[in-house]
């Protein structure tokens, strides 16, 4: 594996960065900038990525792992798909393309070191998007996306970077949402929830952790009730942003996170999923539930410990109802059956 360089650059095309957000993760939207950085984007034969898996398991926050888990994991990047839209030569919207921005992921051990690494290839589809295009990009040190802590702040920081040399951007709130992947629904009409669970956040964020900081205000004409539809924001360089953290460093301060917390974070959640199940099956048992969800369930799902109870209570409700019509003999087996048909 080639030395980990100080000061890897991002180049990503506008038309990829606006395309709406596809339920990455933070994790995953933190190893496709990654992936940008690591190959040459004027040379269509660097789109094979190879990590050491030590540090794709730091880049990705993994713990733990078995080869099923690491399944889950890659088959989650490898179904990221993205839907370019189709403009005619009047620039307007004629339909779209969908493909996958990844299309092959490898995990192999090297035979004469012993050495797990994982390998990935961009999609034949997306290499125009990610390869040798010689206008409308943006660039941006790989270091700025490191220590933003949610999928909403990365994707904050790669749409108004997009923007810095013109000093502002014009956003509906839907169109904003959209782009960062939040549901519309998620914070009803009230804006002031957004604004404090979103924006302000990722103001505060981007100023701490980024070379970029920005304000906003209200924009254009309000709708019905005075409801913001757009916001203007203004772009600015920032001087006092935290220190420049190099990949190396951000894998060596991963690795050091999970050596210390990884054996008490894997027991408490196998802890806390037992309790989904009123506690009737042993550790063990509790352990090969959990690894039936990790084959069966999206990458997404697993890493959300309230989602893995809910999953894993409905389930066990599911068989106490059944149990009540007709005796279920090996309730154990009965749980690993209603599991591995989630499928």
């Amino acid at each position: 594996m080639p030395t980990l360089k100080k000061n890897y650059v991002v180049k990503k095309k506008n038309v990829l960065n606006e395309i709406r957000a596809n339920n990455m993760t933070l994790q995953e939207l933190r190893f496709f900038s990654i992936y940008l950085s690591k190959i040459n984007p004027d040379d269509v034969n660097t789109r094979i990525v190879r990590f050491a898996m030590s540090d794709f398991k730091a880049i990705m926050e993994l713990g733990r792992i078995d080869i099923n888990y690491m399944k889950n994991v890659t088959n989650s990047l490898l179904s990221k798909i993205v839907n370019v839209p189709i403009e005619n030569e009047n620039n307007r919207f004629i339909g779209y393309t969908g493909f996958q921005l990844f299309k092959e992921c490898t995990v192999i051990m090297d035979e004469q070191t012993a050495e797990w690494y994982i390998e990935i290839d961009a999609h034949d589809k997306a290499l125009p998007l990610l390869f040798e295009f010689k206008n409308k990009y943006f660039t941006y040190q790989l270091f700025n996306a490191l220590r933003l802590r949610s999928s909403n702040q990365l994707r904050m920081y790669e749409l108004l970077k997009q923007y810095e040399k013109i000093g502002y951007r014009v956003l509906a709130v839907e169109e904003l949402k959209e782009l960062l992947g939040i549901d519309k629904n998620e914070y009803g009409d009230r804006f002031d929830n957004f604004k404090k669970r979103v924006l302000d956040v990722c103001q505060q964020a981007l100023f701490a952790y980024t070379d970029i900081k920005f304000t906003y205000e209200p924009f254009g004409k309000k709708g019905k009730g005075g409801k913001i539809l757009f916001l203007k924001f203004f772009i600015k360089k920032n001087g006092d942003f935290s220190d420049q953290l190099t990949l190396e460093m951000f894998i060596d301060e991963k690795k050091e996170e999970f050596d210390e917390i990884e054996p008490t974070v894997f027991d408490e959640r196998i802890r806390f999923l037992s309790e989904a199940c009123n506690d009737e099956f042993s550790t063990k048992e509790i352990v090969v539930l959990y690894n039936l969800m990790i084959e069966n369930l999206p990458y997404g799902t697993i890493r959300d410990d309230l989602k893995c109870y809910d999953f894993l209570k409905h389930k066990f409700d599911y068989m106490i109802m059944r149990n009540e019509k007709e005796s279920i003999k090996n309730r154990f087996a009965y749980m690993k059956k209603i599991i591995s048909s989630e499928i």
